[in-house]
């Protein structure tokens, strides 16, 4: 059986002033208003987790192009790393 873990951890949100436009404020309160944001930090949260991910995808599409190309190491990690 498995027992039921609670962990309890405290997160440290800084806050930071950004100008908008016009159309992105009100994209912001449209998100909010329709209920698909819990409020505009929330939005912005999202977008910002939205462009993490995909910078991310974007590196291992680099990095697949790259060994498609030949420029990818080969051989045993340990021996690899003695040249770095």
């Amino acid at each position: 059986m498995y027992d039921n873990i609670i962990l309890d951890y405290i997160t440290f949100m800084s806050t930071l002033s950004v100008p908008l436009t016009p159309k992105l404020e009100a994209f912001i309160n449209d998100q909010v208003a329709s209920g698909r944001a819990a409020n505009k930090a929330d939005v912005v949260r999202r977008a910002l987790t939205a462009m993490t991910e995909e910078e991310a995808v974007q590196a291992v599409l680099l990095a697949q192009e790259e060994i498609s190309l030949g420029k990818g190491l080969t051989g045993d990690l340990r021996e690899l790393m003695k040249h770095f």
